[in-house]
């Protein structure tokens, strides 16, 4: 691993503990209470403040702004954090905020995503792994987003509204209500469920038997024209078959918004 390099014009505080291999580009700020994993970049013009910690062979590419206060009126200065995982790349513009003292005090990101140009992560997020969110994908508050999720670009998600694992927010969506593991959800108005991420799952080795029961599961959720209890009922009979319609029955039982549908 190469050695630790920070550019002249950069600022480190005293207090930030970098790793080895770390390399701090011009104009950075790395403010103290701030802790770098080993062989993470930062590109030009960068600023992370902290309580902040970051893991390994992350990627900061340039005027990201990383560990802010949360954009929230009742955030009164108290500690809260930002803590982010291993091999994530954040491209031009994107910002992160910390927690907040009343949701739970901490913004929290996983390993291997994806954040591309001006996306924004808001206060008191989860975001799991392997998600890729795209050019301006915005997170509101309080907002859980599972693993392999994606976000097309301009895509919003409503404060305190869950993603299940594997969905696909179309582009230009606004999402208001929780959207259950594997759905893909499309722009009209406020975002709409528009059938599965089919494609997706075929990538990830999904065979046709699991694929089939997810869209029955679908189609019990979304097509039937059951009320909401009715089709709760349905997804328990399929569950019995299937672990992904587990999956989803799980989801929809904990929730306490809404579902978009």
């Amino acid at each position: 691993m190469s050695e630790t390099r920070i550019h002249p014009s950069a600022v480190v505080e005293p207090g930030a503990r970098l790793g080895a291999g770390v390399q701090v580009g011009a104009f950075c700020y790395i403010g103290e209470d701030v802790e770098v994993g080993d062989g993470t970049t930062f590109g030009p013009h960068c600023s992370v403040h902290g309580p902040t910690r970051i893991g390994r062979e992350n990627r900061f590419i340039g005027h990201c702004a990383i560990g802010g206060e949360p954009q929230d009126k009742k955030y009164r200065g108290e500690r809260v954090e930002l803590e982010i995982g291993d091999r994530n790349l954040f491209r031009e513009f994107t910002t992160i905020n910390r927690g907040t003292g009343t949701g739970g005090g901490i913004t929290r990101i996983g390993n291997d995503n994806w954040f591309l140009a001006y996306t924004h992560v808001a206060h008191d997020c989860m975001v799991g792994n392997h998600c890729v969110f795209s050019n301006n994908a915005t997170l509101a508050g309080h907002v859980s987003v599972g693993d392999h999720v994606i976000l097309s670009g301009f895509a919003g998600i409503h404060q305190f509204c869950r993603i299940g694992a594997h969905a696909f927010i179309g582009m230009g969506a606004l999402v208001n209500g929780d959207v259950p593991p594997f759905v893909m959800v499309a722009q009209d108005g406020y975002g709409r469920p528009r059938g599965i991420n089919s494609e997706g799952l075929k990538r990830r080795g999904f065979d046709a038997d699991r694929i089939g029961a997810i869209k029955r599961a679908y189609r019990a959720l979304y097509m039937s024209g059951a009320s909401m209890e009715d089709a709760r009922g349905k997804l328990a009979e399929l569950a019995a078959g299937s672990e992904d319609v587990r999956t989803v029955l799980e989801f929809v039982d904990s929730g306490e918004r809404p579902l978009a549908r």
